[in-house]
């Protein structure tokens, strides 16, 4: 048995999913909203600039995290923004589902010591 062909049946199976598919069209409801989906590009990419900073080395500054809040507090303005925030997070926890059970083999070794 192949380990990645396993890998690319889950991924098939993945898209299939009731939570995949809300995902798809929670995020194609901010897209139609330009407004919503111009907010929702400025905040991912302060995300990014502040993550680059952080790998860098530099000091993310209080000035950074009040933009950062400013910025996600204006998501809320935008019912499809917190859709697509509920449907993100339905899909996170049925990755994390996901992990653990695919990360049981290591988990067992490092417990049985």
């Amino acid at each position: 048995m192949n380990i990645y062909d396993s890998a690319n049946t889950l991924e098939q199976d993945l898209r299939k999913t009731t939570e995949v598919a809300e995902l798809k069209l929670a995020f194609e409801a901010v897209k139609a909203n330009d407004l919503a989906y111009k907010l929702f590009d400025k905040v991912q990419n302060k995300q990014f600039e502040l993550q680059q900073k952080q790998m860098q080395g530099q000091e993310v500054t209080d000035d950074d995290i009040k933009a950062m809040r400013e910025l996600t507090d204006q998501l809320s303005n935008y019912s499809e923004i917190q859709n697509l925030m509920e449907k993100e997070q339905k899909m996170n926890s049925m990755m994390d589902e996901l992990n653990k059970i695919i990360s049981k083999p290591i988990a067992e070794i490092y417990q049985d010591k």
